[in-house]
């Protein structure tokens, strides 16, 4: 069947659609050995050789959608020039080539979800659909209400200002506290900067949640196949905060032109009125 270039290469997993329409757009993708420039190109996917960069692109018959628990010394990517252990090397048993949605430090453990389903994975990551993300931090010493206020208001980074967070003291400990830091951004290290802009030392660091998944029982180091509700639910919530935000914005647009509709109706009839008194 016919698709656009640009979801081809999205579902294939090698990058998002908008970043696929410029690779179209500057030449680097061939349909059967010829050049594609033009966004509205289709091919099937399934027998034409669809080539980026000079690498022919791979179809994924089956997709694929995992939960992992990551372990500390790993590292989200898929391959390593200085040889450290890759997260993919724990799913030694999936024969299909999957890769991580998002990132974690090669310090944190925890939630990390892995696909073969490009437009599955770019729709959780894309910034407008605001996919919660929540993190356990084990901190050094005592933690202080005004250092949780700033992280929920906003912590000022080198590339901005973090968006609102909900933070929370989760465990009152002798020595370390623990506690909860919920973000819908995906900033490199961020929550570990967060804390460091606040004077926080941490000593742990784990993803619990992601969306409505959570890491459950679900022991260091193992992984589970994500059922089809579970695939749903992740992508519908997205979809949902989506056209929420754009109703209550179209409702705010409808709202400010009642309200000037409604001034300008009633200047008229106050100047109908003071026309009618001097008469």
């Amino acid at each position: 069947m016919l698709e656009r270039l640009q979801k081809i290469i999205s579902a294939a997993g090698i990058t998002s659609r908008r970043a696929s329409e410029e690779l179209i757009l500057n030449g680097q993708v061939t349909v059967n050995g010829v050049v594609m420039s033009e966004l509205g190109s289709k091919a099937d996917p399934t027998t034409d050789v669809i080539t980026v960069n000079g690498k022919q692109l791979q179809v994924c018959e089956k997709q694929i959608y995992i939960l992992l628990n990551k372990p500390t010394g790993y590292i989200t990517a898929l391959k390593d020039s200085q040889g450290r252990q890759l997260v993919t090397d724990l799913l030694k048993d999936v024969p299909e080539r999957v890769y991580p949605v998002g990132r974690l430090d090669y310090n944190t453990e925890g939630l990390l979800l892995l696909t073969n389903d490009g437009e599955w994975a770019n729709c959780l990551m894309h910034p407008r659909h605001e996919v919660e993300k929540e993190y356990h931090v084990r901190v050094r010493g005592k933690i202080v209400d005004q250092q949780l206020k700033r992280m929920a208001e906003g912590i000022e980074l080198e590339e901005g200002i973090t968006a609102p967070a909900v933070v929370r003291l989760v465990k009152d400990g002798e020595q370390n506290d623990w506690i909860s830091v919920t973000i819908h951004e995906g900033r490199n290290r961020q929550v570990r900067r967060m804390c460091e802009a606040v004077s926080l030392s941490v000593v742990r660091l784990k993803r619990i949640r992601y969306g409505a998944l959570s890491i459950g029982t679900l022991r260091t180091g193992q992984f589970r196949y994500l059922t089809e509700a579970e695939v749903r639910e992740l992508t519908d919530g997205p979809r949902k905060t989506a056209s929420t935000t754009k109703s209550a914005s179209e409702n705010k647009v409808r709202s400010r032109e009642n309200h000037a509709q409604k001034r300008v109706s009633q200047s008229s009839t106050s100047r109908k009125e003071n026309n009618t008194k001097r008469s």
